[in-house]
């Protein structure tokens, strides 16, 4: 129909304008402008069709990414990357650097003793915490990274990238479930597979005399 198209356009800023009035009355014409400190919205509020950016923040979806970080465990504070690799190889932009760790007697440890990340050059694509065997690294949601100069605030070093996996855990519930559930699945498996293998294995002949 001609003109359908105007009608659409017209109809929602109508309701918008409707949705905005509601709202303000209901934030007391602006006298309860802004939401406590730290809290969030927790999702689209008709009406508000922007909010009061820095003092307001809408919540986050939990496949949001920004920087990666290093994962590290709860219990033992032990990292969770072993200096692999495969997290720099992938890379496109190349702005991972890794240098292992080694034992007191020169041999390589299964540890990164260094880890930087270049932000300043960071697609923020997620194929190193895609394609990282041990779930040790992950895309963060914090973004307020702001700052005048780039040459020392945008690497970021092994001790300000790692986190606890519980902060993970909080800010990607769903997928560190599944990823939990995954590694505790193929720890069982192995564990069967061990005793499976000892219960299987054949006692060992008597020595012929």
């Amino acid at each position: 129909m001609f003109g359908k198209g105007i009608l659409t356009g017209l109809g929602i800023t109508f309701r918008h304008i409707v949705d905005s009035f509601a709202a303000d009355r209901r934030r007391g014409f602006g006298k309860n402008r802004y939401l406590p400190e730290g809290k969030e919205h927790t999702g689209p509020v008709p009406g508000w069709i922007t909010v009061q950016y820095p003092e307001e923040k809408l919540q986050l979806p939990e496949n949001f990414r920004f920087y990666p970080v290093l994962i590290k465990d709860d219990e033992t504070g032990a990292d969770w990357c072993t200096a692999c690799g495969i997290c720099a190889r992938v890379c496109p932009p190349q702005c991972i650097w890794i240098v292992r760790a080694k034992k007191d007697d020169g041999k390589p440890e299964p540890r990164p003793e260094q880890f930087f990340i270049d932000t300043t050059i960071c697609m923020q694509c997620g194929y190193c915490a895609e394609y990282c065997p041990f779930d040790a690294i992950k895309m963060d949601h914090r973004y307020e990274y702001s700052t005048l100069e780039r040459t020392v605030s945008g690497i970021h070093d092994k001790e300000r990238l790692t986190v606890f996996q519980s902060y993970y855990a909080q800010t990607h519930p769903r997928a560190a479930a599944a990823e939990k559930a995954v590694r505790d699945e193929k720890e069982a498996k192995k564990a069967k597979g061990g005793r499976a293998s000892k219960e299987e294995k054949p006692a060992a002949a008597p020595a012929a005399h």
